[in-house]
């Protein structure tokens, strides 16, 4: 496992994490990736379990695969490039929608080592798309390439985790008040 945005190496693996809530929550992933080329399935699958929570996922390093493959409208790409915090929420929910899959995860982004597009080298989009709606980071990363591959999908795993906590933060709220009692 690599670093993550602070070059910190990370406790455990996010992906387990993440897998095990998914898992008590009865929930299902999909990965769509571009910069990471696949590091990010290959963190969830190597978790002992995973196969009743990850549905499955796409690579889409080439940007007319993130509109064939992931339903990207070809508009937005063409309009903003594949390295957009827009794009990235679009793979998110294509993975998600593509993949019959509850939460869907995406990455896109610049690792180097020449900047792409008029975009830098790490700067870095990821995204969730879940039950609860759409969230996407910004990233800019520093450091050579596989750095910012790997930190990336860190960050990436991160976000994820943090959206499913906030879910499940909700789904306490409203099994406590059931009839929303307390929202008047």
């Amino acid at each position: 496992m690599g670093t993550d945005a602070n070059h910190e190496r990370t406790v455990g693996s996010p992906a387990a994490g993440v897998v095990h809530s998914l898992h008590e929550r009865h929930e299902t992933l999909a990965t769509v990736e571009s910069l990471t080329g696949g590091l990010l399935s290959a963190s969830i699958v190597e978790i002992a379990g995973v196969s009743g929570v990850y549905r499955g996922g796409l690579v889409v390093y080439a940007t007319e695969l993130k509109s064939e493959l992931a339903g990207v409208p070809e508009e937005l790409l063409t309009e903003r490039g594949p390295v957009d915090p827009d794009v990235a929420v679009a793979l998110a929910e294509g993975g998600r929608r593509r993949c019959g899959a509850d939460w869907g995860l995406a990455t896109t982004g610049v690792a180097g080592p020449e900047p792409q597009d008029g975009k830098p080298v790490g700067l870095v989009y990821v995204a969730v798309a879940g039950p609860g709606g759409t969230d996407v980071r910004r990233l800019d990363l520093d450091g050579g390439r596989d750095h910012i591959r790997s930190a990336a999908m860190i960050e990436a795993l991160r976000l994820l985790s943090e959206r499913i906590d906030h879910a499940e933060q909700a789904d306490e709220a409203r099994a406590a008040d059931p009839a929303g009692a307390g929202h008047r």
